[in-house]
């Protein structure tokens, strides 16, 4: 099969083209590299030629609900016109566990995103857990030398091999509107894991955890960001995950 692969050179998107490249399928990969601007769709129609399937793994940097709307729904709205057009059979989008229920910040894009590709009938949503490099990611955008300020978020987090073979196994098939989701085998604040990556980095910083204000705030400490009852558990746990940080 032929994939094109929306945001393929991300921190989820390289393990997609990794994996579907190890399963013998033909990659194309969706970026400004490679000439094509998703926000303008400048480029698209001639990558999405022959494609059977796009793999939808792209992100934006913002903590802006309006911003995280506007993307999603303009990246979103392009790679699906543009695909109906090339006669792509299958969109499948990357979303995260707890988008359906938190209409704030980041994840009111992700739901924007949601509500476009499962009203589309080659659409599928797979939802995940945060990734293991999310510790990581969080202290980057909040710590200030010797001190970190980490939000109170309850996570699952998961390793983006596993989150990318379960999305070329859905993309091999059918259009399934809600699809699987997936999370880790860890339940861990976001605090604990910056923690243990500082540690593993050697690095001495103090981390204080604090609780972000209403309905947004209560879901990041509740547990909608965990997994579902019928949710598939990956087998790479957190520390592993370190140790090839490590490595």
């Amino acid at each position: 099969m032929r994939f094109a692969v929306a945001g393929g050179t991300g921190v989820v998107g390289r393990p997609v083209v990794a994996a579907a490249e190890l399963r013998g399928h033909e990659v194309v990969v969706l970026s400004r590299a490679k000439g094509v601007d998703l926000t303008s769709s400048s480029g698209l129609a001639r990558h999405l030629a022959g494609v059977d399937a796009v793999i939808d793994v792209t992100s934006v940097l913002t903590v802006s609900g309006p911003r995280s709307v506007a993307f999603f729904e303009r990246v979103t709205g392009n790679l699906l016109r543009e695909g109906h057009a090339a006669g792509v059979g299958h969109h499948v989008a990357l979303s995260i566990l707890g988008a359906r229920e938190i209409d704030s910040g980041y994840y009111a894009g992700k739901r924007a995103q949601e509500r476009a590709v499962l009203a589309d009938p080659t659409g599928t949503v797979v939802r995940a857990a945060q990734f293991h490099e999310f510790g990581l990611q969080t202290l980057e955008r909040t710590r200030f030398g010797p001190l970190a300020l980490v939000p109170r978020i309850r996570s699952q987090p998961v390793a983006t091999s596993e989150v990318a073979d379960l999305l070329v196994d859905v993309a091999e098939g059918r259009p399934l509107a809600d699809g699987p989701s997936i999370a880790g085998p860890d339940v861990l604040s976001v605090a604990e894991m910056s923690r243990r990556v500082l540690s593993a980095q050697g690095e001495r910083v103090r981390v204080v955890e604090f609780p972000m204000p209403g309905t947004f705030g209560r879901g990041l400490r509740g547990d909608l960001l965990l997994a579902r009852p019928d949710s598939r558990i990956g087998a790479i746990g957190y520390a592993q995950w370190l140790e090839t940080q490590r490595a």
